[in-house]
């Protein structure tokens, strides 16, 4: 069931973790951060241990033959665990987002009400693949005072064992319960994590649409993440032709197997017998395969794109392109077909540009660059838990600032409510206080 608790039932394991939490997030910012150094630390001194079961995991997801996407998802060399524990430094040098006081107002005399940050709780975090996503998760819980319960894809099981298992070496050396970090391992686990709306106060699933989907379907615990990344680029009929070339190569090709690669690209009928050619010669060079609608085959040799292609999220060497009209054609197309997750527009027009970012209903919209930017760690959060497609907030990338909530304080001396109502009610000043 996990690293260090085989022997206990997962009601237990996740009592044990809220306890945990709940001593968690009381400490000092300096004790949390010095549990991280220790993580980071510790991770670096089990390199040769993770990567190892990693390339276990990689060898028997090869023989079993898992997706390409998911493969790639899978992979953890030297220089992406390098950038992983980087990413758990790079948390412990964020400001700590508990005990931020977001209001202080006096209602009256000696009546004075706090709004303050806290803790969400316990977190349940279910991914496919992606066993870094342990080391981020873990890191920005402990950061933001929450236990974790991580549950892993089973073609990651000893990937994720490795680095828990150095995640609660590095604990022990701290002032954190290493109980604040748990792991499952099994499929039955993942049912019964969703049932527990006792202990577990928020659930972030990282995988496919059904996935994700199943997730939501299965559970009273309110649920944080995104089914799809159909991300897109529209090329403007005012783009600069080099400039959108270079974010359509970047935002397909840099890793493809990445929810905030695009799949599809929207390129405005003025512009496109210019422009596609060049961006088909780039793509192509680089073993992308393009499907396109009919105005793009009558300029381009390549395979017929159907309906389904714009509701598909291929993460892999694969982009759909259709020859639009005009901007609000490709505004409306990506309302429609797009996942909400990141669209970006290549354009020098700032009137284009300003009304792409304001009618584009995503969480990310981007100008002149690529979606490739869509990242906890590139927005400085120093890692995510997960991308937040939802029009809620926490909405994009979820760092710190996405696990914690608040609460309102109030402290008064004897006041009662009977004050304040009546004939000869007195009134509140409400008046706000330096924070």
């Amino acid at each position: 069931m996990t690293v260090n608790q085989i022997t206990l039932p997962l009601s237990a394991i996740a009592q044990q973790t809220r306890n945990s939490a709940q001593k968690l997030a009381v400490l000092s910012e300096t004790a949390k951060n010095q549990a991280i150094e220790k993580i980071a630390q510790a991770l670096e001194s089990a390199t040769d241990d993770i990567l190892a079961a990693n390339a276990a995991d990689c060898m028997a997801a090869a023989a079993a033959g898992i997706p390409k996407p998911l493969y790639n998802r899978l992979k953890l060399d030297a220089a992406k665990l390098k950038s992983a524990i980087a990413g758990v430094r790079d948390v412990g040098k964020l400001s700590d987002p508990v005990g931020e006081v977001q209001i202080h107002r006096q209602l009256d005399d000696n009546l004075i009400l706090k709004r303050i940050t806290c803790p969400l709780g316990v977190l349940g975090v279910i991914f496919e693949a992606r066993p870094d996503a342990a080391i981020q998760i873990s890191s920005l819980a402990i950061k933001s005072g929450n236990g974790v319960i991580l549950k892993g894809g089973q073609e990651a099981v000893k990937s994720c064992e490795a680095i828990v298992k150095a995640i609660h070496q590095g604990l022990s050396q701290s002032a954190v319960n290493s109980a604040v970090v748990q792991l499952l391992t099994t499929r039955e686990e993942t049912l019964a994590l969703l049932q527990l709306d006792q202990y577990v106060d928020l659930i972030i699933p990282r995988g496919s649409n059904s996935f994700v989907r199943f997730v939501q379907d299965n559970t009273r615990i309110p649920v944080l993440g995104h089914a799809e990344g159909i991300c897109h680029l529209y090329v403007d009929a005012a783009a600069d032709i080099g400039k959108a070339v270079e974010i359509a190569v970047d935002a397909k090709t840099q890793y493809p197997a990445a929810c905030n690669a695009i799949e599809t690209m929207l390129v405005h009928s003025s512009i496109a017998a210019k422009f596609l050619p060049v961006v088909a010669d780039a793509l192509q060079k680089r073993n992308v395969e393009l499907r396109g609608d009919e105005s793009t085959c009558e300029i381009l040799d390549i395979a017929t794109a159907t309906e389904i292609d714009w509701a598909t999220e291929y993460s892999d060497l694969i982009l759909a392109i259709k020859v639009v009209d005009s901007l609000f054609d490709g505004i409306a197309h990506i309302n429609n077909y797009g996942s909400g997750h990141t669209d970006a527009i290549a354009t020098e027009d700032p009137d284009a540009a300003s009304t792409f970012l304001a009618q584009v209903n995503s969480a990310g919209v981007y100008h002149n660059c690529s979606t490739r930017f869509a990242d906890g760690f590139r927005y400085g959060f120093g890692a995510e838990v997960g991308i937040s497609t939802q029009k809620l907030p926490p909405r994009g990338p979820v760092g710190l600032e996405g696990l914690v909530t608040y609460k309102y304080q109030l402290t008064g001396d004897g006041h009662i409510a009977a004050t304040y109502s009546g004939d000869n009610a007195k009134s509140f000043n409400h008046q706000d206080l330096d924070h």
